[in-house]
């Protein structure tokens, strides 16, 4: 008979009690398996099963594989052993144990995770979340020439600098003006700004002279004592003395 639906009590010959409990003492080598009916033990797990259809298959399935095993190791008692056949019926009934409590306990993981609250029924989201923190971090790659290019540009910030100015010879704007107005004064026509140069003047001091001169022309032009003429663009600049209006 079977006092909890969900437990397979056994009321055999020598033994009196749940099927697991029977097959743990049968490994150990304490209850006589050889005064148990196995044809006894068929006949109330297939009443147990008619019952477990509506509890749980799964359970009636386990006692199933404890029954076939408490059957195998009967018969390894009553037949003569033979010892080719490893492992032998001890060993593979602690096997099937260690599987038995390793499926219970996934199935107990399984219910834990079942159980769990869930998002949007028993738990919610904040309302703005913050998002992702992202971290960074560089990772450089640089040549020994990578290291003393960028050396060099450091030191070449923090080194002094001397500055050199070499000496040259110029004509200064004031020497310019007064060349340039005292030549005026001795012509009438129309002559380059080249002539009104220094004959020795050659080099830079050539150069230094032109844009002095050219300024003094300018100059001298804004105070109306010279008139300037040029034909087209980068055509020579020519100058002259002011021709007074006839009465």
């Amino acid at each position: 008979m079977t006092e909890d639906p969900a437990t397979l009590t056994l009321d055999l010959d020598g033994w009196e009690g749940p099927l697991d409990v029977l097959l743990a003492l049968a490994r150990n080598q304490k209850v006589d398996l050889k005064a148990i009916s196995i044809l006894a033990l068929v006949d109330q797990y297939l009443r147990f099963v008619e019952e477990a259809r509506a509890i749980k298959l799964e359970l009636a399935a386990d006692y199933l594989v404890m029954a076939a095993w408490l059957a195998y190791l009967k018969s390894g008692l009553l037949l003569p052993r033979d010892p080719e056949v490893e492992p032998n019926p001890e060993e593979l009934a602690l096997r099937l144990q260690l599987r038995l409590e390793r499926l219970s306990a996934m199935r107990e993981a399984g219910a834990r995770l079942v159980a769990r609250d869930r998002i949007g029924r028993d738990v919610f989201p904040r309302g703005a979340p913050e998002g992702l923190r992202t971290q960074r971090k560089a990772l450089w790659q640089a040549e020994i020439y990578d290291l003393i290019a960028a050396y060099g540009v450091i030191t070449a910030r923090t080194r002094p600098v001397m500055h050199i100015v070499a000496q040259r010879e110029v004509m200064t704007l004031e020497a310019a003006l007064e060349r340039v107005g005292r030549l005026l004064g001795i012509t009438m026509e129309w002559r380059t700004i080249e002539t009104f140069l220094p004959p020795a003047a050659t080099g830079v001091f050539r150069k230094s002279a032109l844009a002095s001169s050219f300024v003094a022309a300018l100059e001298l032009a804004k105070q109306g004592r010279a008139e300037l003429r040029q034909q087209s663009p980068f055509a020579p600049l020519y100058l002259r003395t002011p021709v007074e209006p006839r009465a």
